[in-house]
């Protein structure tokens, strides 16, 4: 009966998803434009919180949770500052300068905005950013994928790999149907649920756990739990932790010096090439309303991040030997929430976990299909294609997007954690640099647009295989020498190729003197 309760409340949640998709989707298909940024038309509310939402995923309920119960408060507390720093600055420094340019640019995605930025003929750039977008998302797009599965299959006790496929095509129908639009109400509503769950999680946890003392108390014997500066080391045996009679076992904490703290606030420059962030910000129904949507997401972004947190930590008081591998600890927000609530209440909690997921998978494919079909379907191989051509085009790649996922997500112990954090780093490396080099370097020419990007997204996937495994300095997390790297490239051949033409040059400046108006 209780397994009964929890399924009807997260059946009718999802309802009230798929209604949300049908009512749009008259608008969403009356052309590309609706489809894919939903006619520029988010008021300050929806574009903030649906930013957030579709940004932070089922990783902010599951993976950052996993993390802190796992090893402790160092490695999830700064990585959660620099996410909290990168979502702030790309507010304050790159959504209204991106919102004026993209629509003197003419462009609703974001290889389209990039190449029409640089003014080329041979879409050079639309090809490069469009296929690194569909790699990259096919990696995220599992993820989510494998947030459902493993969702499903703890609440209900059923077979992994079903429900995780189950999920994947719930994801695509609704996609299918309601488009950017949509999506972007939907994910607003998500990410009130999302924080909704995890401030009612957060405090009846520190409630069960007899307050805020004896949870400080339960914890501070485990080596490093608490410490900024150091790490709660596991002993492990075959990847599971073993028991010292009641509890948990650790060994010595382990260091976590300043390189590892740069390594881990690294995540933060992803932000700046986030392309389910920055559609937000192009979609944005006027630049005057940026200044409250700025507000809102980032007081959304730094109060989630913080629960999140704050969560797997009480978890590890609450459950300390419950969960023994690191892919299981990503299941704490959800045995907290079957043990502190009644079975309704419990699922309309744990919906949290699927809206979070929802709202970024439905982003990631639509934007990885439109980057296909808007781009390089219609930018490169058939220019006369027609609205209903690219949009059937787009639903054909959101279905092998699906798959390719899906394929990805097969492996039931792959930790969530290590999924984002790999595409994330694609995104930010491969995006990040150029965005920013685009909107505030009037230098900036198509040549260095063409090697940031190649440089950033090749240099993560070479540091992540072959560098990162050396260990010791090498270590870090690839987004921050990837980003480097991409900035690098572009400054250099910027300076060494042909100079931005006068028109070129003309629209930077028109775009600067809009943004400061």
């Amino acid at each position: 009966m209780d397994k009964a309760l929890i399924f009807v409340a997260m059946a009718g949640y999802m309802s009230i998803i798929i209604g949300i998709g049908f009512y749009y989707y008259k608008r969403s298909n009356e052309s590309s434009d609706n489809f894919f940024l939903g006619g520029r038309s988010l008021g300050p509310w929806v574009a903030a919180i649906s930013a957030g939402a579709s940004d932070m995923s089922g990783w902010l309920l599951m993976g950052l949770p996993g993390v802190a119960y796992w090893s402790g408060l160092s490695d999830a507390f700064w990585t959660a500052i620099g996410l909290a720093l990168g979502t702030s600055l790309n507010w304050i420094i790159v959504s209204k300068r991106l919102r004026h340019y993209s629509e003197s640019a003419e462009a609703i995605t974001l290889p389209e905005f990039f190449s029409n930025r640089f003014h080329e003929d041979k879409r050079v750039i639309l090809t490069v950013s469009s296929t690194f977008i569909f790699v990259f998302f096919s990696v995220y797009a599992a993820s989510c994928f494998v947030t459902v599965g493993k969702l499903f299959a703890t609440l209900f006790e059923v077979p992994y790999i079903p429900m995780m496929i189950a999920g994947a095509v719930f994801v695509v129908f609704y996609t299918f149907i309601g488009g950017f639009l949509a999506e972007s109400v939907s994910d607003f509503m998500q990410g009130i649920i999302m924080i909704a769950a995890l401030a009612v999680v957060l405090v009846g946890g520190v409630v069960h756990a007899g307050g805020p003392g004896a949870v400080i108390d339960n914890l501070k014997g485990i080596p490093g739990f608490l410490d900024f500066f150091g790490i709660a080391t596991p002993t492990l045996v075959d990847g599971v932790q073993q028991a010292d009679g009641a509890m948990a076992a650790f060994g010595p904490a382990g260091k976590y010096g300043l390189i590892t703290i740069a390594s881990s606030m690294a995540w933060g420059l992803g932000y700046f090439g986030m392309p389910q962030v920055l559609l937000r910000f192009m979609a944005i129904r006027s630049a005057e309303d940026i200044k409250q949507s700025r507000r809102i997401g980032i007081i959304w972004a730094t109060l989630s991040l913080g629960a999140a947190v704050l969560i797997g930590l009480i978890g590890r008081a609450m459950f300390p030997m419950a969960l023994t591998t690191a892919s299981t600890s990503e299941t704490i927000f959800i045995e907290m929430a079957t043990l502190l609530f009644p079975p309704l209440l419990a699922g309309i909690v744990m919906s949290g976990i699927l809206a979070a997921t929802i709202s970024s998978a439905d982003s990631y494919l639509l934007i990885a299909a439109s980057a296909f079909s808007k781009n390089i379907y219609k930018g490169v191989l058939r220019k006369d294609a027609s609205d209903k051509q690219v949009m059937a085009m787009t639903r054909m790649i959101l279905i092998v997007l699906a798959i390719l996922g899906i394929i990805i997500a097969l492996d039931e112990n792959s930790v969530i954690f290590t999924i984002v954090s790999f595409a994330w780093a694609g995104f930010g490396a491969t995006f990040g640099p150029l965005m920013l080099f685009s909107l505030f370097w009037k230098k900036t020419t198509r040549q260095g647009a063409i090697a940031g990007m190649l440089t950033g997204g090749i240099a993560v996937f070479i540091w992540k295989l072959l560098i990162k495994p050396i260990g010791g300095v090498f270590g870090i997390y690839e987004l921050l020498p990837a980003f480097i790297l991409s900035c690098i490239a572009i400054v250099i051949f910027s300076l060494i190729g042909e100079k931005p033409s006068a028109a070129m040059e003309a629209e930077f400046e028109t775009v600067k003197s809009q943004s400061k108006a």
